[in-house]
């Protein structure tokens, strides 16, 4: 550690000599030093350190969050006309046979599900005369009442153990079409709540309530989560994140949670033309 604050020393040192400045100290800067000593360098290097970090951390979260709701954001863009050809081809399939609850789905946490099954519920909320309706069954790491700035006071868990009533838990976006039924706590006993009778019950009651629903499933491998969740739901889209997810991964989530339910899959990631990012069924 002492190498690098000798190099940073050097590196000042050099600097102030190409630039001819003799470290003379303004007086007024000199009696303010003398009121409150300045930190040591070190110090102040890494909290300053620590300050970018944080920034950058707080950039990344806000981008990350805006990202989620790009259609919400920005309802003309290309990524919003990839969702909505996605909701085309699940309209299309609907009329061969009713597709009434969707679930979206990953191999691993990461590979963009959340981001999914937001803007593909806020353009189908985008239907004239239609009901939606947004489930959050992560009931381990929940982003969607993050993406959508929703701050619930019951959410899927409290309803499922009776503590809450779930027209209590249900709260609807503002400036859209759209009701969300969120995660509030974070129950020691996800895979036993989502597997449940009442799980079972609470979807069949939704399904009569909603046009469409659009549940974001926890990612499928290493967890039962989302088998629980997918048996209940009438067709299945699996998010793939380009050069990350392994091909094997994807047939392994085929083979556990059916490959019959699968409506598509979204490739997340991919470079088309000008940065923007891609879809394939």
């Amino acid at each position: 550690m002492a190498k690098v604050y000798d190099a940073l020393r050097r590196a000042e040192e050099e600097r102030k000599r190409r630039s001819g400045d003799q470290s003379s100290t303004p007086v007024a800067a000199f009696e303010m030093e003398q009121a409150t000593p300045p930190a040591p360098k070190s110090k102040r290097f890494w909290g300053r350190f620590r300050g970018e970090r944080r920034a950058k951390e707080i950039q990344d979260s806000s981008t990350a969050v805006n990202k989620r709701r790009i259609s919400l954001l920005q309802p003309d863009s290309y990524v919003a006309e990839q969702f909505r050809a996605l909701r085309g081809r699940i309209d299309a399939l609907s009329a061969q046979h009713p597709i009434r609850s969707v679930v979206v789905t990953s191999a691993f946490p990461g590979e963009g599900k959340t981001t999914a099954a937001v803007n593909l519920a806020a353009v189908t909320a985008l239907s004239l005369g239609r009901r939606v309706l947004l489930v959050d069954c992560d009931l381990r790491k929940p982003k969607v009442h993050q993406a959508l700035g929703l701050r619930p006071e019951a959410g899927l868990a409290e309803v499922l153990s009776g503590q809450s009533d779930l027209d209590d838990a249900i709260v609807k976006v503002d400036g859209v079409n759209l009701e969300v039924l969120a995660v509030r706590g974070r129950p020691p006993n996800p895979s036993e709540l989502l597997g449940s009778d009442r799980m079972r019950e609470l979807m069949e009651e939704l399904s009569s309530r909603y046009d469409r629903i659009i549940v974001d499933s926890p990612a499928a491998l290493g967890l039962p989560d989302a088998k629980c969740v997918s048996e209940l739901c009438d067709g299945m889209v699996m998010v793939v994140r380009a050069d990350e997810t392994a091909q094997q991964d994807v047939q392994t989530v085929l083979e556990v949670l059916d490959r019959r339910r699968v409506l598509g899959l979204l490739l997340n990631g991919a470079k088309v033309s000008q940065g923007r990012y891609g879809y394939a069924s």
